[in-house]
């Protein structure tokens, strides 16, 4: 029997979905609990289970060995990561910039992961189920995280550990609507071509309660997002894929324009950046308990041992890379005709797969900038650091992956400038709506600038 073409066709978008969310986010009293009573109910969640980190010697990591030929430092499995050299090369096709070479230990985790949230209705409004997940990298361990946060060595059982709870509605049969499914970068600095799978997915039936589980509203969370080290940056990543329409009334530049712009940054930069023996790295060293940089800057892999009775295994020991300081991230913000225009940088990093993604105004360690003469330093930096409190728009301390690294932190703000200004060529004025249109595409806004999209996308309910 044939199809009729009335019965084919279905709508490309979805109008009402934007006005459906813009709800949510809107509502700050959920149905199951009060934005307090989240705070109160995660300090309950980390009192019901024995959370333990502690530091241990290389020569203690269970199942994890260093190649005698290599250098490297991986699983015996063969799963999970590896740490393992990297080598890049940075050319300049305008002549702007002089070549930059550098190598640098880097994590490689092959695996494509999953990031999932569900959304459910109650009382006519989106709540997300969200989940009080201990990482043994957080400085607080337990942070509000994805339904599900899993690698493909986790799902698939390679850790022997429990099944993942709540998996099946982002692996099996669709039963609920896709809201979003993306596949988006992780920091490029420290991953080698980590891409992880964001989904957010709609369901209507009953889902199995659990302890360590709550539903939110989006506004709920967004309340959240100004607490320091409370939302992980796995649910701010997923959370910033939302389809989000801001209703704006026009930008400086066309997404035609603004896509250009970007092409053309990346058609500046040949990036090279090749694997090599970790053994191979030149300016680090290892010791019994940590690779290090000679100077003390970027970062140092170091072991822990850990304990985490709510974990679908509940003991085990891993590399973790630890930053050198506190990190600094921000977009400059302006209101172009009552419109806000953030100002974007295409982004160079030797571990992205695209090479270059659209990231922040500023992205660093200040302290790792602290020794370069002020020509050198990252553009924008001491306007940052120097910023009025009455600029300041957000401002909160969030944590980055805490399954892959220790107390990695950054301060992440969001400060208006009042007139625009013309920028360099790598950075250009775009709209928040902008940004939560080219979010919904993989490879185009980095894991820093999607945290920035969801303190923006929070923010703009109260402003």
């Amino acid at each position: 029997m044939s199809i009729s073409t009335a019965s084919r066709l279905r709508p490309r978008t979805e109008p009402e979905l934007a006005g459906w969310l813009a709800r949510s986010a809107a509502t700050t009293q959920g149905a199951q609990l009060s934005t307090d009573e989240v705070l109160s109910w995660l300090a309950d969640r980390t009192q019901a289970h024995d959370f333990r980190v502690d530091p241990i010697p290389f020569a203690d990591l269970d199942g994890w060995f260093f190649d005698e030929a290599s250098g490297n430092l991986g699983h015996h499995s063969g799963r999970f990561f590896t740490v393992e050299g990297l080598q890049v090369t940075v050319a300049d096709a305008s002549g702007v910039t002089a070549p930059r070479r550098w190598c640098q230990p880097i994590l490689n985790q092959p695996e494509i992961g999953i990031l999932g949230l569900l959304v459910k209705e109650f009382d006519g409004v989106a709540h997300v189920l969200i989940q009080a997940k201990m990482e043994p990298g957080n400085r607080n361990l337990l942070q509000l995280s994805p339904t599900v946060q899993a690698t493909w060595s986790n799902y698939t059982g390679v850790h022997r550990g429990a099944a993942v709870r709540y998996l099946e509605y982002f692996t099996g049969p669709a039963d609920g609507r896709v809201l979003a499914d993306v596949l988006q970068s992780e920091q490029g600095s420290w991953f080698y071509r980590k891409v992880n799978r964001n989904m957010i997915v709609e369901v209507s039936g009953e889902v199995p309660p659990h302890e360590d589980f709550r539903w939110l509203t989006l506004g709920q969370i967004g309340q959240l997002l100004h607490h320091d080290n409370v939302v992980s940056m796995d649910a701010r990543s997923t959370l910033s894929c939302l389809p989000l329409d801001r209703g704006e009334r026009g930008a400086l530049h066309s997404d035609a324009e603004v896509l250009s712009w970007f092409t053309g940054v990346r058609s500046r930069y040949t990036v090279r950046a090749d694997r090599i023996p970790l053994a191979d790295v030149s300016g680090w060293t290892r010791t019994e308990s940590a690779i290090g940089h000679e100077h003390g800057r970027h970062f140092r892999i170091v072991g822990v041992s850990v304990h985490a009775g709510s974990r679908e295994i509940t003991s085990w020991s891993q590399p973790l890379l630890e930053p050198s300081g506190l990190g600094v991230v921000c977009f400059l913000a302006c209101q172009i005709d009552g419109v806000r225009h953030v100002l974007a940088r295409g982004y160079v990093e030797g571990g992205l797969v695209a090479s270059v993604e659209l990231g922040p105004t500023v992205q660093c360690v200040p302290d790792d900038c602290a020794h370069l003469p002020e020509a050198q330093r990252p553009p924008f930096l001491d306007r940052v650091l120097s910023a009025a409190p009455s600029r300041i728009l957000y401002s909160a301390i969030q944590s980055e992956e805490g399954g892959r690294f220790l107390n990695a932190e950054n301060r992440y703000l969001v400060i208006d400038v009042g007139e625009p200004f013309e920028p360099p060529p790598d950075y250009l004025w775009v709209t928040h709506g902008q940004l939560n249109t080219l979010v919904r595409h993989g490879h185009y806004l980095n894991v820093e600038a999607r945290t920035l999209l969801t303190a923006l996308n929070a923010i703009a309910v109260t402003a």
